[in-house]
């Protein structure tokens, strides 16, 4: 409802976990490095604790999509379950059958017997298998102890099941009663989930009003901001909501600025219980809704409010220090790894795709099968989405000269979900012969790819299976671009990107603008906000980002397009 009156494209605060809107913090990167440890650690169990709303499952997210290929996944969800159940869950999962002709089909021995035939089974054929817990407080003691007895299924090398519990921080105390101890010595890594530090919520607030397009001043002042980690506590859900509400209210009683008597009364609205709710004066919003409705409709615009929000934020109390907890110390190279997958952290697809993670879509077999890919025609296809025109077996140079600038990068879903435009990527099959497609769409639903020839459809988690990395992609660069800018100097490209940092932070925009230290640390500033390395260069990711802010159009994955080649001339 908030969304024109802000100029949004999208809600930016919803709580359900929309990947487009993924923000990982340092901490969310450590604990999916801890997560990415336990995968090639040989068994036991790795622990991944936080409070309710604290990233969770945006860790575990991430994780999924970034299971090697030769690594099995069984996620349970609902952990309530009896011994028997969280067995046949189990073999469920993995797609193990018990065999019909054993005498007692449902007993503990039977799923176990055929568990341990399936992991040799695997590990035979170079594979290893982990199982994913999520919800793991509510696990009940004998189903603990039942997963601690998986666990001896083993090798002389190694173990054959690796176990991963995700849960809230009871979590802990149950693992450190002494009925636990055995599984608790078996816990080779083990990571808590803090909140979100000042400077963190500060960045996620920008950071999702950016991806939801906005464009002007932010509606959060510094002030309003430490409010909200104060009232919050720097939980990203009670952040999503407090935010939420905020908006609402401001738009409620028509102001573009969202000041602190608005979020504390949106506080009382979305925190606090009706006993402790204080009596708020004035009209209440959601009786003040639909004469704002009215009052919307009738007015023909309004002046946009320019204020004096500007970087680096002024933040006058301390960050929280981090209340990781490890048992292990995960290597250097292992923790860089992780910051980079961090800003390249996968979204997961849908339940059903989530839980099978080693399905194949028919659609992508066929794809592999397809022996009449038109490969080098997919720069083609690719610049009609930006409504140019290149002849079949044109490449980059052909593209430049219609005013388009080829990126050439790697990464993983996330980072194309980050760039959020159209481009060829390259897909591995079982024997990794490399196929490019292109890839027109990426949301909630799956991916659209096209081979020059037709489209298929694709879950994420197929996707990311057999995604290699590399891609290439277009994208438009302002005028005079150079690649690379110095200290000091000056010019169209610099007056560019001068006036959007400016729009952003909604300072005033200065012609003739020199590249100096202030304009670099706007620059790092805005790199942090959108997950970019904070290099202070401005290079083509970063003018990317940039187009999105600016609302250049280009096309985006996010979007729906449409690809009828039949009417484009094919």
């Amino acid at each position: 409802m908030y969304t024109q009156f802000f100029q949004l494209k999208q809600v930016p605060f919803s709580i359900a976990p929309d990947p487009h809107y993924l923000y990982m913090s340092e901490r969310h990167r450590e604990a999916l490095a801890h997560l990415l440890y336990g995968i090639g650690s040989g068994g036991g169990f790795v622990l991944l604790t936080g409070e309710i709303g604290a990233g969770k499952t945006t860790v575990c997210r991430c994780f999924l999509e970034q299971i090697p290929e030769n690594c099995n996944i069984a996620y349970i969800f609902n952990p309530k379950l009896t011994v028997d159940e969280l067995l046949q869950s189990i073999c469920d999962e993995f797609g193990v059958k018990v065999a019909k002709e054993d005498t007692n089909p449902g007993t503990v021995k039977a799923y176990v017997d055929a568990l341990n035939a399936h992991l040799l089974s695997s590990h035979a054929k170079g594979q290893s298998n982990v199982l994913v817990i999520d919800e793991a407080q509510n696990l009940s003691p004998d189903v603990l102890e039942q997963l601690r007895l998986l666990t001896n299924l083993e090798t002389n090398e190694r173990k054959l099941l690796q176990i991963i519990l995700i849960g809230q921080p009871e979590l802990r105390d149950m693992l450190a009663s002494p009925s636990l101890q055995q599984l608790a010595q078996r816990v080779i890594a083990r990571y808590h989930l803090g909140s979100l530090s000042l400077v963190e919520t500060a960045r996620y607030i920008l950071h999702r009003l950016s991806v939801a397009g906005l464009t002007t001043a932010s509606p959060f002042r510094p002030k309003t901001m430490e409010l909200i980690h104060q009232l919050t506590q720097g939980v990203p859900r009670k952040i999503n909501l407090l935010c939420d509400r905020a908006l609402l209210g401001a738009y409620a009683e028509g102001k573009q600025t969202v000041d602190q008597v608005i979020v504390r009364k949106a506080a009382s609205e979305v925190f606090a219980s009706k006993q402790s709710r204080p009596v708020l004066k004035g009209m209440n919003w959601r009786f003040a809704l639909p004469v704002a409705v009215l009052a919307a409709a009738g007015a023909v615009g309004w002046k946009h409010y320019q204020g004096d929000f500007a970087w680096p934020l002024p933040l006058s109390s301390t960050q929280n220090k981090d209340e990781a907890s490890r048992q292990i110390v995960v290597p250097p190279s292992l923790l860089q790894a992780a910051a980079l997958t961090g800003k390249q952290a996968r979204g997961a697809g849908d339940q059903k795709s989530a839980l099978n993670p080693n399905d194949m879509h028919a659609d992508l077999r066929a794809l592999f099968d397809d022996s009449h890919k038109a490969g080098e025609s997919l720069y083609a296809d690719l610049a009609r989405l930006w409504g140019e025109r290149l002849e079949s077996g044109d490449t980059c140079d052909a593209a430049l000269a219609k005013g388009l600038h080829c990126y050439q990068g790697n990464g993983g879903l996330a980072e194309l979900r980050q760039l959020d435009r159209p481009a060829i990527i390259q897909l591995k099959d079982g024997s990794n012969t490399l196929h490019p497609v292109l890839l027109l769409t990426l949301n909630k639903a799956g991916a659209r790819l096209h081979d020059g020839v037709r489209e298929y459809t694709v879950s994420l988690i197929v996707l990311g299976r057999h995604l290699h990395g590399s891609f290439v992609t277009f994208w438009r660069a302002p005028q005079h671009y150079r690649n690379t800018l110095s200290g000091g100097e000056q010019g169209p490209d610099v007056d560019w990107l001068a006036a959007q940092l400016a729009r952003l932070s909604g300072t005033e925009i200065q012609a003739g603008q020199k590249f100096d230290t202030a304009l670099i640390a706007q620059l790092r500033e805005f790199q942090r906000t959108q997950g970019l390395s904070p290099d202070g260069i401005a290079g083509p990711r970063t003018f990317m980002h940039l187009n999105v802010a600016a609302g250049i159009a280009e096309p985006r994955l996010s979007g729906d397009i449409a690809f009828a080649m039949a009417s484009q001339g094919k």
